[in-house]
């Protein structure tokens, strides 16, 4: 019986290369993502740890493979606070007066009043 060299990754009846496989994909698809910022670094990790047995013949192989994603960007917004009546309130600022029409056609809606207490 001749036995031919492979690589450690093949190993595993080929499982270790569809999980970095679907890692690839995983990160691929983080990095079309318009939530997530484009610059963020992905990463795809492949940890394989040996557990000889006492006669140190037989050992056991695990592979663990995992990606680093980038988050989902932050969302922002701004509030105006003030006080009216005696109680204090928050409206979210939107980007143009109230009712009016912007340059797509649609009319701007009024902001939305933050409940404080």
């Amino acid at each position: 019986m001749s036995m031919e060299p492979t690589s450690i990754i093949q190993m595993a009846r080929g499982a270790v290369i569809e999980r970095i496989d679907l890692e690839m994909l995983r990160v691929m698809e983080n990095i079309q993502d318009l939530n997530t910022e484009p610059g963020k670094a992905r990463q795809i990790t492949v940890k394989v740890s040996f557990k000889p047995d006492n006669s140190r013949e037989n050992i056991k192989v695990s592979y663990q493979v995992q990606s680093t994603l980038a988050p989902a960007a932050p969302i922002e917004t701004s509030l105006y606070a003030g006080i009216q009546n005696q109680k204090l309130f928050a409206v979210e600022n939107v980007p143009q007066v109230p009712g009016q029409i912007g340059l797509n056609g649609e009319e701007q809606e009024p902001p939305k009043l933050v409940a404080l207490g």
